[in-house]
């Protein structure tokens, strides 16, 4: 691959069924940037999280919205951003309860809220911006054994 970025976008509706959608298109791009499939399942997994919130959290019942999904292709990683333009939430709390759950037991942990930390466990960096919706931006560094000449 050569040193230029490149990037794919999309926009979808926020809606369960176009999930999937979101988890093909990355598939194709990290299986051509070079990931192995393990680290492809690992980035599915937080990508359809961050997909999930969007669809669950962002936009009150019955009100329709979309997401916006950017893959950008680096040269030794990937970069993906999921938006939203719905409500937005405190990030720098919910990432507290994330990091607490370590001396939970699973009867004491909540059922949701582990979103954040799954995204945290499976990918090398997770950014979220707060404002006018909410926007997860996950990256995802090539080991040197994987980076492609």
């Amino acid at each position: 691959m050569n040193g230029n970025n490149r990037m794919v976008c999309m926009t979808l509706p926020a809606d369960a069924e176009f999930i999937d959608v979101v988890r093909l298109t990355l598939y194709g791009l990290c299986s051509k940037v070079g990931f192995s499939y393990e680290e492809i399942e690992d980035m599915k997994v937080a990508v359809a999280e961050a997909c999930n919130n969007a669809v669950v959290h962002a936009y009150e019942p019955g009100r329709s919205g979309t997401m916006d999904v950017k893959f950008e292709l680096l040269e030794t990683g990937i970069r993906i951003s999921v938006k939203d333009e719905g409500a937005s939430f405190n990030y720098a709390e919910k990432v507290q309860q994330a990091q607490s759950l370590h001396e939970q037991t699973l009867d004491e942990a909540n059922i949701g809220g582990l979103g954040i930390y799954l995204m945290q466990a499976l990918m090398d960096e997770v950014e979220v911006k707060s404002n006018g919706g909410t926007e997860v931006i996950l990256t995802k560094w090539l080991s040197k054994s994987e980076e492609l000449v």
